[in-house]
């Protein structure tokens, strides 16, 4: 058994009877918190390489105006602020354009084409 639960185990053993119910409904929320993170989507696990661009470069790379980009920064889940920096995520910018979305195929208006499209 692993060491955390060995202290939690002794925790069990050792809780006055009147506190039991409380530790039950902890010990639940643990339980379906493991729970939720297996049956969820995987967590993308931080790139050792991942290099943060500069808003022109990010600007260039979503096909976008530098001046959009500081005006909607916050609304990208790959805009990392240090101090008073602006900077993204180059990983993050590329999984939020793709492999199929390019810049390129965004200015030319070209769309993906639908599912029922692909048979």
């Amino acid at each position: 058994m692993r060491q955390e639960l060995q202290v939690v185990l002794r925790a069990v053993r050792e809780v006055p009877t009147e506190d039991l119910p409380a530790l039950l409904g902890e010990l639940e929320q643990v339980r379906y918190t493991a729970i939720a993170r297996l049956s969820g989507p995987a967590s993308p696990s931080p790139r050792e390489n991942d290099r943060l661009a500069s808003v022109e470069e990010a600007a260039g790379r979503l096909g976008i105006s530098t001046d959009y980009l500081y005006r909607h920064a916050d609304e990208y889940p790959f805009t990392r602020r240090i101090g008073s920096r602006l900077l993204f995520s180059s990983s993050g910018i590329d999984q939020f354009i793709g492999p199929d979305t390019g810049v390129e195929n965004r200015r030319k208006g070209n769309r993906r084409p639908s599912p029922s499209r692909l048979r």
